[in-house]
């Protein structure tokens, strides 16, 4: 099942794309028994959204060997590393990635992103792990390499608005597709030019051990989103490029490249 999140004329919705490309609209949240409004969208008449706006976005750095190789920052860790991307750094397809001012070198990077479902995720095991996951889509972890390289951690380079696109949808059924999320193709391409690929079975810590560690430190609640790291062939992005990433079974996430907008949404001094 596909479940995407959208803007209509009558506001936000989750709903159910169908195999005939319509949206059905669900009443309140996907998590849990799904009750369908009887309401039903063609794509052209709305805009999807990000599919969830988590309360955290828990993500992986140097999971994958190749992409240590090539970033040549030392080798690669013995357990899961971790850090955290802020909700406001979430995008949707369609969206831009937006471009800090005066930066220089921000990179793309895709990954799949699991989404933790209704019973969240809390000192598991890896055996139970999996039971946590809501579903799958796509995550781009956009990354200034100036500003992490300087600053020691990641925070800043990895926290800008925009600077996290998920979407388009959540898979909640790949075994139903025939797919093993620990076995799936990824890429990404900058204006058509094939950059990144490689398969989830590269990841250095797989898909169990990675919920399981994760929820040693920190409850991943309902609609948490874990990004499993990238593999090699990340490199720098600018205003007027589209990035696509695609993953087998999840569709190509895109998302546009321009400048940020420097204007200050703080009012007049009192």
């Amino acid at each position: 099942m596909r479940i995407v999140r959208f803007a209509s004329p009558q506001g936000m919705s989750f709903g159910v794309l169908d195999g005939d490309g319509q949206i059905a609209q669900i009443e309140g949240h996907p998590f849990g028994q799904i009750n369908f409004t009887g309401t039903r969208f063609a794509q052209a008449d709305i805009r999807l959204l990000s599919p969830i706006l988590p309360s955290k976005v828990v993500a992986i750095g140097k999971n994958y060997a190749d992409h240590v190789a090539e970033m040549r920052t030392g080798d690669a860790p013995g357990e899961p590393l971790m850090f955290l991307k802020p909700s406001t750094s979430v995008i949707g397809p369609g969206d831009a990635i937006r471009i800090p001012p005066g930066s220089t070198n921000v990179h793309h990077e895709v990954e799949l992103a699991v989404v933790i479902g209704a019973r969240g995720a809390r000192n598991v095991t890896p055996e139970q792990a999996l039971s946590s996951v809501f579903g799958y889509t796509i995550g781009n972890d956009i990354s200034e390499r100036d500003f992490q390289k300087n600053d020691g951690q990641w925070t800043r380079a990895k926290g800008f608005d925009s600077f996290c696109p998920l979407g388009p949808w959540i898979e909640t059924d790949l075994p139903g597709l025939g797919l093993d999320p620990s076995d799936l193709e990824l890429s990404c391409t900058v204006d058509g030019e094939l950059r990144q690929r490689g398969r989830t079975s590269q990841l250095l810590f797989g898909l169990p051990r990675l919920i399981s560690h994760v929820s040693q430190v920190m409850t991943l609640l309902p609609g948490d989103v874990l990004l499993t790291g990238t593999p090699a062939g990340v490199g720098p992005i600018r205003p007027g490029q589209q990035v696509e990433c695609t993953i087998q079974g999840l569709g190509t996430l895109t998302n546009s490249v321009t400048d940020a907008d420097p204007v200050s949404t703080a009012g007049a001094a009192r």
